[in-house]
């Protein structure tokens, strides 16, 4: 079969970094190429520079054969590539047609947007998606997940040849998975070459006709179809074999954090209840919209919490803000790291001492030594892997910049600790990583909530499960005895 797409001998630097060495890459028509490797193996860096956002400093890229210059993100679009990031690419202050076809837009007497066209057209993408969205809706109305549904919208109404998909299911349930994983096949058998990027090794073996793995920057291996394996992926990624953490038995049977009448502003009538134990790690399941995060942001002091009575220890504490949670040992991780856990123009040092600067100043000035004291210590704790502490948050691959909110957390040693998707984007290796470290947390006595959309990540971590719907608690499980099926059950609504 005569590829459509080839890049030959890619190599990308970065300061002090070689992001990319050699790489090879091609895809053929009607094919879908699932890219795997850990996170920093240069997967992402790869489809930057087909996607025009990066240059490499030697190599081509051939598209039907011919060599093709792409200089810009235009002359990607232009030749048929399109994008789909795995940060989101949207604006949150326009609709979702204005969004689909930003840049693009119908025009009527040459210099007005045709509303109607505009409308009428994203609908048509909307419809192929089966999203039951209005092209009329603002984007900020919208859940994450569905603003990812809405960037895929966005790549098919450019009639792509080839179609880069980067982490797309990282924020979508197993309905929109199972839905995505149709359309993608949908696209395959209509021609269209398809780059598929995912960490969750079940949809590579699901829908992947070929997978080539990158380790280091380099080609570490192809696998062909019919030798798709878990273990064969996992091995060509980290050529190590990956230790799998199990849950701790140290958690307590008294209560240390009790959360009572929680109202969250987008469920106030809706109080819910629970309990969490020192040394647990509770599992928060549920579907998108179910106000797992809503319930977190509560915790936190994020979300105002109308009505809600949270005692740690046994001894009430109130909790009006941030501030407050801060200085009661409760922190959190968010679901978007880059836009709400981190500030990624500022570097590793600059994130990890930000929540305790008191503790690295002097007369208002701040010690940047021994910030960096701090932040290197940390950093070798959770082996994040960067030139150094003066490395830009943005410059770092998904699970380095996910180590680094949790090293901001760690370094003022936390009582509770509420995680929302800590792993979401993040390959086998790192996820392995985090999750011996919740471990450690637990055996220390650290109470941790884990808000996850991963099933089996859910069933193997938690000791105990709490399941949501539509902002009401509808049962919790034990880790031990839960299943899928119970937990769906719960999910949809089915006490």
């Amino acid at each position: 079969m005569h590829p459509i797409l080839e890049m030959r001998v890619i190599t990308k630097r970065f300061p002090g970094v070689l992001a990319l060495d050699k790489v090879d890459l091609r895809v053929s028509a009607g094919e879908v190429v699932a890219l795997a490797g850990e996170n920093g193996a240069g997967k992402s860096t790869l489809m930057k520079v087909l996607g025009g956002i990066y240059q490499p400093e030697t190599g081509e890229i051939m598209i039907d054969g011919a060599v093709s210059a792409i200089r810009s993100v235009s002359e990607a679009t232009a030749k048929g590539i399109g994008f789909v990031h795995q940060e989101l690419n949207v604006l949150d202050n326009l609709s979702v047609a204005e969004n689909v076809f930003l840049g693009r837009e119908p025009l009527s007497l040459g210099f007005l947007v045709d509303r109607k066209k505009l409308n009428d057209d994203a609908q048509i993408y909307l419809d192929r998606l089966g999203l039951d969205i209005r092209p009329q809706s603002n984007l900020s109305d919208l859940s994450i997940a569905r603003r990812q549904m809405v960037e895929i919208a966005k790549a098919l109404s450019i009639n792509a040849r080839i179609l880069i998909l980067d982490e797309p299911t990282s924020s979508l349930t197993l309905d929109e998975t199972g839905h995505l994983l149709k359309v993608v096949d949908d696209l395959r058998s209509r021609g269209i070459g398809v780059l598929y990027i995912s960490h969750r090794l079940a949809e590579i073996n699901e829908i992947a006709d070929r997978v080539v793995v990158l380790r280091d920057g380099k080609n570490a291996g192809e696998i062909p179809r019919d030798e798709i394996t878990h273990d064969r992926i996992v091995k060509l990624m980290v050529g190590r074999d990956i230790e799998r953490s199990t849950r701790s038995a140290a958690a307590g049977a008294t209560p240390f954090a009790e959360i009572r009448n929680l109202r969250t502003s987008r469920y106030p009538d809706r109080p819910v209840s629970f309990d969490v134990r020192k040394g647990e790690v509770l599992g928060f399941a549920g579907l998108v919209g179910a106000g797992r995060s809503e319930a977190a942001q509560a915790i936190f002091g994020v979300d105002a919490c109308t009505s809600c009575d949270i005692s740690l220890d046994g001894k009430p504490v109130s909790i009006a803000s941030v501030r407050n949670a801060i200085a009661n040992g409760i922190y959190l991780v968010p679901e978007d790291r880059r836009t709400a856990g981190l500030f990624v123009d500022n570097s590793i040092r600059e994130n990890i001492t930000l929540p305790d600067l008191a503790s690295h100043s002097a007369y208002g000035l701040v010690n940047t030594g021994d910030e960096g004291k701090t932040a290197r210590e940390m950093c070798q704790k959770l082996n994040v892997k960067a030139p150094s502490v003066e490395t830009k948050a943005a410059n770092l691959s998904g699970g380095n910049q996910q180590k680094v909110v949790l090293a901001k957390w760690l370094s003022l040693k936390p009582r509770l600790l509420v995680l929302d998707e800590p792993t979401r984007g993040i390959d086998v290796g790192a996820k392995s990583e985090i999750y011996q470290l919740m471990r450690d947390l637990a055996e220390r006595g650290v109470a941790i909530i884990m808000i996850s959309s991963d099933m089996e990540e859910i069933l193997a971590q938690s000791d105990r499960i709490v399941v949501m719907h539509e902002g009401r608690i509808t049962g919790t499980v034990s880790g031990s005895d839960a299943a899928e099926e119970t937990i769906m059950r719960l999910a949809v609504g089915l006490e």
